[in-house]
């Protein structure tokens, strides 16, 4: 990378609008790769601009940093990512986050009928128990019997304390 197309993480953090403690995230993420000086100081290429700028787009429709790491590993490092890059990412996104949609359409459209209670498998709960899955394996609080039961498998009890 030559030095004038280098710019330092002050450089970054200002043009992008980032925090420089975000962009140490991001490169700890793999999601933004610098180099270093003689002196120890990050130098980013001009194309991380972009890259964080499809980072900060892809974070606000809900898309995982995994997701973004994967799709961000599929461009070329030598070059700004393209309108094309872009429309490929973007439409590789397009099932997952059709999916969030439905699901939050219905945590909206039944979110009145939720009583918070824990138990899980009220045949009605169509937010933590869709379709009363759990209802199958008996009445009540059936993941806290199963945690209960596996905690009790790991301390060797065999009946609770009194």
């Amino acid at each position: 990378m030559s030095v004038a197309m280098e710019l330092s993480v002050g450089q970054v953090a200002e043009r992008s609008g980032v925090a420089v403690s975000a962009l140490h995230f991001y490169e700890a993420k793999g999601l933004i790769h610098s180099v270093r000086t003689a002196g120890n100081q990050r130098r980013y290429s001009r194309d991380t601009l972009r890259r964080i700028a499809v980072i900060r787009v892809a974070q606000r429709v809900g898309m995982p940093l995994a997701t973004i790491r994967e799709a961000l590993d599929t461009l070329p490092d030598s070059r700004v990512p393209t309108r094309a890059d872009w429309t490929r990412l973007s439409a590789a996104w397009k099932d997952e986050l059709e999916q969030r949609i439905a699901h939050l359409t219905l945590m909206r459209d039944t979110l009145d009928q939720c009583i918070g209670c824990g138990c899980l498998s009220l045949d009605r709960c169509r937010l933590a128990n869709p379709e009363d899955a759990l209802g199958d394996q008996g009445s009540g609080a059936q993941r806290w019997a199963t945690a209960l039961k596996q905690s009790r498998g790991r301390r060797g009890a065999t009946r609770p304390r009194e």
